[in-house]
């Protein structure tokens, strides 16, 4: 461990934590490591951290709080692998060594701290300390999308209202589609007669050429005329469909028109609409009441 100065135990404590276990890394000379992959040496640094915020508390002078980050180093390193019961002797012969260094009060205090901590949850410790664990990780990746920017509020409007306008919209936008598919049937039966066409004549191409007769024009002219028809008529079947479909649709815009939701606040034109209404109804009172006297 590299020797921690009074000014860099300073440092560490006057940042907030994750800036000062950074700056403590710094100061140890570690190599970069995976805090999440190596959780040993994470959490071996999170201790020497706890330490000093620990010495600090209980008001060691930071030459002393120094010497508590060396005395945990060396108490973890000397305790991995042992017994619980030996570990408690370790504790007892280190601090012992410390006797000159520590105050007895100082003494006392770090001998909770470690009873309360490293020697109550000291399987936890060798646990993680003295065995290699397997770390399997899986990445995905997450993207965060942003909220988009709202609108200015004088562009708001109440709910009804908006509600109103969207289902209005919804109903322009049906009779536009309905309008739209009459088209593209008339499209689609335009190309099906001239392939149906096509076919019958070709029929009669692959024949022998030779003068037709009445009956077989006649005949051909039929077919012609019933292919005609045919798509006609389902044309007009369907676009009467899509008249009565479209009248529902103006039907229903209508009704929400009638019944649509006075704005709030109301508009500077129905404002005035009404005090000229009031006026109105003032003067006509008052030229009633001259007529009566």
């Amino acid at each position: 461990m590299a020797l921690l100065t009074p000014q860099g135990v300073k440092e560490v404590f006057q940042l907030q934590k994750p800036e000062g276990r950074k700056h403590l890394w710094a100061l140890l000379n570690w190599e970069e490591f995976d805090e999440v992959r190596d959780f040993r040496r994470s959490i071996l640094l999170d201790t020497l951290y706890e330490s000093i915020v620990f010495a600090v508390g209980k008001g060691f002078p930071w030459v002393k709080v120094a010497q508590v980050a060396k005395f945990t180093e060396e108490l973890l390193q000397e305790a991995k692998g042992c017994s619980i019961t030996e570990a408690v002797m370790i504790l007892g012969n280190k601090l012992r060594d410390y006797q000159e260094q520590f105050n007895t009060t100082h003494l006392l205090a770090l001998c909770d701290y470690f009873h309360n901590t490293f020697i109550c949850h000291y399987k936890l410790y060798q646990f993680v300390l003295c065995q290699d664990q397997e770390v399997n990780l899986i990445l995905t990746p997450l993207e965060v999308c942003t909220p988009p920017q709202p609108l200015p509020l004088t562009k708001g409007m109440d709910k009804d209202t908006w509600q109103h306008e969207q289902q209005v919209a919804e109903l322009t936008t049906a009779e536009m589609q309905k309008r739209t598919n009459v088209l593209l049937l008339k499209e689609a039966l335009y190309l099906e007669q001239e392939h149906m066409l096509q076919t019958t004549f070709q029929d009669l191409s692959v024949q022998q050429r030779r003068v037709l007769k009445r009956e077989e024009l006649e005949n051909l002219i039929s077919k012609a005329i019933h292919i005609q028809i045919e798509c006609l008529k389902e044309l007009l079947q369907y676009e009467i469909q899509i008249m009565f479909d479209i009248l529902d649709l103006k039907l229903q815009k209508k009704t929400l028109n009638l019944n649509a939701p006075i704005p709030f606040p109301p508009s500077v034109t129905d404002q005035s609409g009404q005090v000229e209404s009031v006026k109105s109804y003032k003067a006509s009172k008052g030229k009633k009441v001259k007529a009566k006297k």
